[in-house]
């Protein structure tokens, strides 16, 4: 079971890089739809409504993920083929990638209205108040986020909880971007989403900035500087992920990130992350690469961790009194904790 959950994941992330998301019908976008359903049915100020309909979506993803699993299990090339698709709709590492480079080619060229058009597909702030530094700082600070929320975490569920793990991360993180904000329709009701999210990202966004740290010089970065300023001031920022990432990107690339933030909602004074010069194209495009490096060393490790920490299914023949029997035990973990509407959905907290 390891290892099929193991060339499953590998598979999977193959498949995000030659495929990408589709333009349409891609799961998660349905998923969304469904959720937005959801929401129009059961909305209420109060953080028992937003508790129940996130208790439902993400239990109905987790259970999708059990049932997919199951359907696999005791075949190995079922297995794989699971455990490739869910990883394969959970993953947004490419979709980030070729994002975040369109965004540097149109701060490179200084077209400003054509990054204030591509903005919203990276993140949510409200591109009519950023000029072309504003806006390089914002794509920095959401290629961070996001190669933690939308490939190092996925991986790490999907290791620990196969395809039930990969299903439901990605409606967690799904319907943290779609409810998960500050604002005064959703502080109470996207209450429970947001936590279950900030729940869901603690181990993958510490990962996602060690990784960030062993991966910066080769992207002619500094892995002391993004040590540094993880330590010192990834607890600063208001989420506890976002900060620990954003951080460790600072600190490789050398950058200054975070001060005030402009959302739709309203505005944010943010702390300042690292001590460098303000992020331009050149950077953003160092970020990319970075990511996707991190991408690929949190794949390799994710399938090694897969491998280790799943027993394979094992037979074993049991005489008594003439007549023979067997025994069969498996192990298997699953999980609960989906995505992604979009990389331009995903919003820091």
């Amino acid at each position: 079971m390891g290892a099929a959950r193991s060339v499953g994941l590998l598979l999977g992330v193959a498949a995000d890089a030659v495929f990408s998301d589709p333009r349409r019908h891609h799961p998660v976008a349905v998923f969304g739809r469904a959720a937005a359903t959801a929401e129009r049915l059961c909305y209420a100020e109060h953080r028992l409504a937003g508790l129940v309909y996130t208790g439902a979506l993400v239990g109905a993803a987790a259970t999708a993920g059990d049932l997919l699993e199951r359907a696999g299990r005791g075949r190995a090339l079922g297995q794989v083929a699971a455990t490739a698709l869910a990883t394969w709709i959970a993953l947004g590492g490419t979709s980030l990638a070729e994002e975040g480079a369109a965004m540097a080619r149109a701060l490179d060229a200084g077209d400003l209205q054509g990054a204030r058009a591509r903005l919203p597909r990276l993140c949510g702030r409200d591109p009519d108040h950023l000029d072309l530094a504003g806006m390089a700082r914002a794509s920095v600070e959401s290629v961070a986020e996001n190669t933690s929320d939308a490939v190092v975490a996925p991986l790490i569920w999907g290791a620990l909880a196969g395809v039930p793990g990969l299903l439901a991360y990605r409606a967690v993180n799904t319907l943290d971007a779609m409810v998960g904000y500050r604002s005064p329709r959703y502080q109470q009701f996207g209450w429970a989403a947001a936590r279950l999210d900030d729940l869901a990202n603690l181990l993958p966004s510490r990962a996602a900035a060690l990784l960030t740290t062993l991966c910066a010089p080769l992207v002619g970065g500094s892995a002391r500087g993004a040590w540094q300023v993880w330590r010192r001031d990834g607890a600063a920022h208001p989420s506890p992920n976002a900060g620990q990432v954003e951080a460790a990107f600072a600190g490789a690339l050398e950058v200054r990130l975070g001060g005030r933030t402009v959302y739709p909602h309203g505005t944010e004074q943010r702390p300042v992350l690292g001590h460098g010069r303000t992020p331009d194209a050149g950077d953003l495009i160092r970020g990319v690469e970075l990511s996707r490096l991190i991408g690929l060393a949190a794949a390799a490790l994710c399938a090694a961790l897969a491998t280790v920490t799943q027993r394979p299914y094992r037979s074993a023949s049991v005489a008594s009194g003439g007549s023979c029997g067997s025994a069969v035990s498996s192990g298997s973990a699953g999980g609960s904790s989906s995505r992604r509407q979009s990389v331009a959905s995903r919003q820091a907290k």
